[in-house]
């Protein structure tokens, strides 16, 4: 019994470390710190690379809707009303985390041997592997931007719209 309550809150804590306590990638840019998040990099006056890189809690759609708010705010503090995405993809790394399996030794009784003194017998310690897998998005997008109306152009945006629609949505980091 004492085994098996050792072994749930080893579960427990690695469980709690793999994941952390943080949540989702919230909206902020991506830093020394912390390579989540998202960064862009201008190509030329009116074209951006743009990604926004999330952690495993942090879904596709949330991913992609956070480089397309990027992007409309981004083309807001150039002048520009609207973005034409040139090319855009998506990142997926999955894998697959294993905890619980072999812990270490522990002491599992004592016994004296004279001219020795009291010895200790030593057995592995296992837990129950679970396995879960463990996927990461990047989204990244090169965005052209221009002035006016956005015009027929299926990838082209308005970003005053995009601002406005996707802006409710965006969780910042707490202050």
């Amino acid at each position: 019994m004492f085994k098996q309550m050792i072994a749930a809150s080893a579960l427990a804590v690695a469980t709690l470390t793999a994941c952390g306590t943080s949540g989702p990638t919230p909206y902020q840019p991506q830093t020394a710190d912390s390579s989540r998040g998202y960064s862009e990099q201008r190509i030329e006056n009116d074209r951006w690379r743009i990604s926004f890189k999330g952690n495993s809690l942090t879904g596709r759609e949330t991913v992609e809707n956070y480089m397309l708010f990027r992007a409309a705010e981004l083309t807001l503090q150039s002048g520009f009303d609207t973005f034409t995405i040139v090319n855009r993809d998506v990142d997926k790394q999955s894998r697959t985390q294993q905890y619980g399996g072999y812990q270490g030794m522990y002491l599992s009784y004592m016994y004296f041997v004279p001219r020795v003194g009291w010895v200790g017998a030593y057995e592995p310690y296992w837990t129950p592997s679970t396995y879960q897998q463990v996927t990461r998005y990047e989204a990244f997008a090169e965005i052209l931007m221009g002035k006016g109306a956005k015009g027929d152009n299926p990838a082209t945006f308005d970003a005053h719209q995009v601002s406005q629609n996707l802006g409710p949505s965006v969780q910042r980091p707490p202050q």
